[in-house]
This record gives C-alpha cells, sequence and structure tokens, in this order.
C-alpha cells in the first residue's frame, strides 16, 4: 500500500544528527565512538529534507544536548558517564560547533534541544508540533534503539502518527538497528525514506 501524507499536518523529525555524533572532529570520533551506518544516515536523509521544503513540509531537527554546570563542566547522567567516558567540557555544550545539525542536512526549520533519549522529555517540541497542528511525524535519525525508539514511543502516547524511515536510521550494531525497527513497527508505521519521498 502506497503511503500517503496530509503534508499541512506532517513534519520531518530528524533525531540527533549532530556534528558531535558523526563528524570526524565531534566528540564521539575523537572518543572512537563512531559507526558507519550511523555516519551514513544523513546523506540517506538528505534528499527527503530538500522534498521536504518543496513541499512545505516543516523539518525539525533534535540536539542531545549537555547543559553545561559550574565552570562549564558538562551535566553528564551517570548512565551516559559510564557509556561514554570520554564526553568532556564543551562536548554538546548549546551553540557550539558539535552540537549544530551535520552540515549535509541543513539548514532546518527548527531545532529543538534535548536531554535524554526522548525528544518530548522537558523539551519544547510538543508544544511545537502542537502549535504547528502537526498530526504525524516523519522519524529518522541516530540511533534506532535510543533516541528515535523513545521519541517514537512518546509520540505514540500524545496520539501522534509516526511513521519510522527504516533505511534512515542507524544503530551502532546493524543487528541492535532490526531489532529495534521491528519492534516499533507494531506502535508506528515503517516505511523506506523512497517512500515517503514519493508520498511528498
Amino acid at each position: 500500500m502506497s503511503l500517503v501524507l496530509d503534508t499541512a499536518r506532517s513534519a520531518l523529525l530528524l533525531v540527533d544528527l549532530q556534528n558531535d555524533f558523526l563528524h570526524p572532529d565531534g566528540a564521539y570520533a575523537r572518543g572512537g565512538a563512531v559507526s558507519g551506518s550511523a555516519r551514513a544516515v544523513p546523506a540517506v536523509l538528505a534528499p527527503l529534507v530538500a522534498r521536504a521544503t518543496r513541499a512545505g513540509v516543516f523539518t525539525i531537527a533534535t540536539q542531545f544536548t549537555l547543559v553545561p554546570g559550574r565552570g562549564g563542566e558538562p551535566l553528564i547522567s551517570a548512565h551516559l558517564a559510564r557509556l561514554r567516558p570520554f564526553l568532556t567540557t564543551g562536548d554538546f555544550a548549546p551553540g557550539s560547533f558539535g552540537h549544530a545539525v551535520v552540515d549535509e542536512l541543513g539548514p532546518v526549520d527548527a531545532v529543538v534541544e534535548k536531554v535524554a533519549f526522548s525528544a518530548f522529555y522537558m523539551s519544547r517540541l510538543e508544544y511545537v508540533l502542537r502549535r504547528l497542528h502537526i498530526r504525524t511525524l516523519l522519524v529518522g535519525g541516530i540511533v534506532t534503539n535510543g533516541g528515535v525508539a523513545s521519541t517514537v514511543r512518546d509520540a505514540q502516547v500524545l496520539d501522534l502518527e509516526c511513521i519510522v524511515l527504516e533505511d534512515g536510521c542507524a544503530a551502532f550494531d546493524p543487528a541492535v538497528h532490526r531489532v529495534a525497527i521491528a519492534d516499533l513497527g507494531s506502535i508506528a508505521h515503517v516505511a523506506r525514506v523512497g517512500e515517503a519521498m514519493a508520498a511528498l
């Protein structure tokens, strides 16, 4: 069945496609934690971003953020500090190079800072979507089993329809990506970027 979109009520949501995650000069590259599949995602999504812009579909990028604390030291959750011990002052800091969306995907219509896996947690994302009368989200980004999955699950609770772009997402392990996509299929429509482009 062909994908059908109401472009006036749809938005493209790009999850955490930032320099500190993906750029060779970013924090994750410095820490040796960048995957090839994650680095490939912007090139897959770039044509869709351009098509969405031409179709008048609002594009929102989330920006994972480490809020600077006293002396500039980032406020890092214990879980993340254990997982990524290389993160340090200046990484994912608001307004920094690493915090920015990768150049291949810009410019976007809006950015929303996020401090946890879900882009809805303590952010202004829901406010923006409600003001724009958005009912459907096309979701791509990283990582499939983290920021993407958590955001899609919260969107479902808020009665927003989600279309997860299977080839527009990536995890650090391809097997984990496949499992996450299969799992999200129970609460969201799973499609490929080409299908989304055709629908626009």
